[in-house]
């Protein structure tokens, strides 16, 4: 199984689609409710909803997700039979799978409650027919690579006193999301340095992205906020409220953050602190 911590939860959704081939006359018993079983579509709705919300204990690398909704439809044509199943959940991972095995089980009900009628029945197509949420919703069109920083603000890493682990995994992220990193660099928590720094990264160098660790806790050389709020032109009060919200979920201290993000500019190059983005000129 996949590990998905560190994801987070948007809004998924997926629609399967399976088909069952079968004769006209079998097709014509179904519609007129003369199915000796009883009605194949009902079942077949329930089985549909229960088989996707059981996923997890049949496919065995699917997660346990929380389902919102399970659809069920059906379109009866003169030899067959479709179904289609939707299913949508707030999560850290997507829902194909149960909408996928959804369709199946409603398709396997349907020939089971018929078979006695007709020998010539086939499951002619499971397939996957949208998908929708996760990052890949979020992404931009192709264009040329984001040039970011990462700046790293420590007196005791600066003094050789510590070995920085933060900065580089930010920038180990940064290189797997394709971004091109311009500048990696480790400053002590002088807030003049730290406020200079950032307006380097901004008007001279013009960067899209700057991201940084440190400096935002209570200590008395914790600057970063306010070294931020010298640099940046517009705040943006939501990306350091979403991070503390993820944050606190794993560690109680989330919420002694103190981190800034907003726009420097009007330009569409994005700058951050502590992870929290602003812009560019």
């Amino acid at each position: 199984m996949l590990d998905i911590s560190q994801k987070v939860s948007t809004l998924r959704s997926a629609t399967a689609r399976a088909i069952l081939r079968l004769a006209p006359a079998t097709v014509a018993l179904v519609r007129e409710g003369k199915v000796p079983k009883g009605d194949p579509l009902e079942v077949a709705r329930v089985a549909a909803v229960q088989a996707a919300k059981q996923t997890p204990q049949l496919i065995p690398y699917c997660h346990l997700l929380p389902l919102d909704y399970v659809g069920v439809e059906f379109e009866i044509a003169e030899d067959r039979i479709e179904v289609e199943v939707t299913v949508k959940a707030v999560y850290k991972t997507g829902v194909e799978m149960e909408a996928l095995t959804g369709a199946s089980v409603a398709a396997l009900v349907l020939y089971d409650m018929l078979k006695m009628l007709d020998q010539t029945m086939e499951i002619a197509a499971v397939r996957l027919v949208s998908k929708k949420g996760g990052k890949g919703d979020f992404r931009e069109p192709s264009s040329p690579p984001r040039r970011a920083a990462v700046l790293v603000m420590s007196d005791s890493v600066a003094a050789g006193k510590k070995s920085d682990e933060a900065g580089r995994t930010i920038v180990q992220r940064l290189e797997r999301e394709g971004l091109e990193i311009a500048d990696y660099r480790i400053i002590p928590d002088d807030g003049a340095l730290i406020a200079e720094t950032l307006i380097a990264y901004a008007n001279r160098d013009r960067l899209d992205l700057v991201l940084t660790t440190g400096g935002t806790g209570f200590s008395p050389r914790d600057n970063t906020p306010e070294a931020m709020l010298r640099v940046i032109e517009r705040e943006i009060p939501g990306i350091p409220e979403a991070a503390r919200a993820y944050g606190q979920a794993r560690t109680p201290y989330s919420m002694l953050s103190r981190g800034k993000a907003g726009l420097r500019g009007a330009g569409p190059r994005l700058h951050a602190l502590d992870g929290r983005l602003s812009s560019g000129p």
